[in-house]
């Protein structure tokens, strides 16, 4: 299985900030959990505190990359 990459051409306070704006509940929480995981926390880390598990935040990250 190949680690997902997150795309760094946008910074956590960007994306928290759009996170903020978002009015689409899930979007929201994929945005913060993608801001953490730029900020240094584990992928698990990241997702949990942004409201999901691991394997969501994965699965999101795969579905979005596909398309």
């Amino acid at each position: 299985m190949t680690a997902l990459s997150i795309r760094k051409d946008r910074t956590p306070a960007v994306l928290r900030k759009l996170a903020k704006a978002e009015t689409n509940t899930r979007v929201a929480r994929r945005l913060l959990a993608i801001a953490n995981a730029l900020s240094g926390m584990s992928r698990k880390e990241a997702a949990e505190a942004a409201g999901m598990d691991r394997q969501t935040f994965a699965r999101r990250a795969t579905a979005r990359r596909a398309t």
